[in-house]
């Protein structure tokens, strides 16, 4: 096989690909035999027809276009890793030569990974990050844990008041006329969430049980249904319960409930320590995104749409991934928000772009670096993933199966961003309170 490569420029690539008569015939013979059964010729049974007598009948051009794709997959990655390329989309083929006699000639034209030019990459300022976390956050954490083991206990002496959950049926209509989905009955709903409509839960401050009330609402211009956007609604409810929340108490018992520790100070000890690894993790991604930044900033790179294209695909599928998990799908959720699926990939383009880069950039340094994945950092990492799922480190390298080389890759970006962290001049020019308000705020809403 011969194969000759033309760079187009736009990180474009032709491959003139010349295939031997050897195997093109055996392609041609395949593609006879996945055929054959579908021929039929006067005189011959169905399936039994010598190709020498379909070629005599039809020509041999009938069994090109699956003879080619019999021998396309083999002879072009032969073609690719001779030239050195790096595909990174579907080629175009187009036939230069095929038949009589000749030798197979087709060329393939390709998008390709694009050639980085860095800048500097080494010593590189960046801000210092750190955060200590507080009693107070603490305490503001331990509330949280204590708000999701409150019980909810039935009363029957008083009216609803804020953060009460009650149980009420509705039917709402807009203009006397009801409207799909606005009716239930049994709904529980806890008066403050802000999950219905802006000033109803407002309105059952003060209902009993058994109570019936008319509401009186407008649905948001911004509502994502079309026919009730600005509306002006009428609500018809009625309390079935009423129910108030009962936090438990802080104390050892508390502690024994929520986790493995005997004492409320052991657990608050754990808790502390917890918070502040996660703090130190998000101060050391923090100044490692802005380091990465800076050397994205310093480096060039034409990347192509294509790659791009590709980027987008994938942050759609774990939108819609996500959304599945939580019971809806993309379509449901682009029909809510009343936008199309085109504006919804559009606004990640610029996060698509940068994804890219990050990636090329950081790929070329580790290989300017000469930085690899070797056995000990395999084996590394399948011991901090066996310690992490709690498995047998064997039953963790057979489950990853073919995705070792995914780890690598993995494991190579790490320590590359790593070694450039080691070169990074850490300064402590900046707002700390920017910083530190930033990591506060992620640990607070776990």
């Amino acid at each position: 096989m011969k194969v000759t490569k033309e760079i187009l420029g736009n990180n474009k690539v032709k491959l003139e690909i010349q295939v031997d008569n050897e195997t093109f015939e055996k392609g041609m013979e395949k593609s006879y035999l996945k055929n054959r059964k579908s021929i039929q010729i006067p005189g011959f049974r169905k399936g039994r027809v010598p190709r020498k007598i379909i070629e005599r009948y039809y020509g041999e051009s009938i069994f090109y276009e699956d003879a080619i794709n019999e021998i396309f997959p083999e002879t072009y990655k032969q073609a690719v890793d001779e030239s050195g390329i790096e595909p990174v989309d579907n080629p175009e083929l187009d036939i230069v030569q095929i038949g009589d006699g000749k030798e197979l000639i087709y060329t393939a034209e390709v998008t390709v990974k694009p050639e980085v030019e860095l800048g500097q990459y080494k010593g590189i300022e960046v801000r210092k990050v750190e955060y200590n976390v507080s009693d107070d956050e603490v305490e503001h954490q331990l509330e949280h844990v204590r708000e999701k083991n409150a019980r909810w206990i039935t009363v029957e002496d008083r009216p609803v008041k804020e953060g009460d959950r009650v149980t009420l049926d509705y039917s709402g209509s807009v203009d006397g006329v009801q409207f799909e989905g606005g009716t239930a009955e049994k709904q529980i709903l806890e008066i403050g969430s802000g999950r219905f409509i802006p000033g109803f839960e407002e309105q059952l401050v003060g209902m009993n049980i058994g109570d019936e009330k008319d509401i009186n609402v407008k649905f948001p211009d911004e509502y994502h249904a079309e026919e009730l956007k600005g509306k002006d609604a009428v609500f018809k409810v009625k309390i079935h319960e009423i129910k108030e929340k009962e936090l438990p108490e802080l104390d050892d018992e508390f502690a024994k409930d929520v986790s493995e520790f005997s004492t409320l100070d052991e657990y608050k000890e754990d808790m502390k320590k917890k918070m502040q690894d996660e703090a130190s993790e998000s101060s050391k991604a923090a100044m490692e995104n802005e380091l990465i930044g800076k050397i994205c900033e310093n480096a060039k790179v034409d990347i192509p749409e294509v790659m791009v294209k590709q980027e987008i695909d994938r942050i759609v599928r774990d939108v819609d991934y996500r959304l599945r998990y939580n019971g809806m799908d993309l379509k449901r959720y682009l029909e809510m928000v009343n936008t199309s699926e085109a504006d919804f990939r559009a606004q990640y383009q610029d996060e698509a772009y940068n994804r890219v880069k990050t990636q090329l950039v950081l790929e070329k340094i580790s290989k300017v670096e000469n930085i690899e994945a070797n056995d000990d950092d395999l084996d590394k990492e399948f011991a901090r993933m066996a310690e992490q799922y709690k498995r047998d480190i064997e039953e963790i390298k057979r489950n990853f199966g073919d995705n070792v080389e995914y780890m690598k890759n993995s494991i190579v970006v790490q320590k590359t961003i790593d070694m450039l962290m080691s070169s990074a001049i850490l300064t402590e020019k900046q707002d700390s309170a920017d910083n530190t308000d930033d990591a506060a705020e992620e640990h607070n809403e776990e």
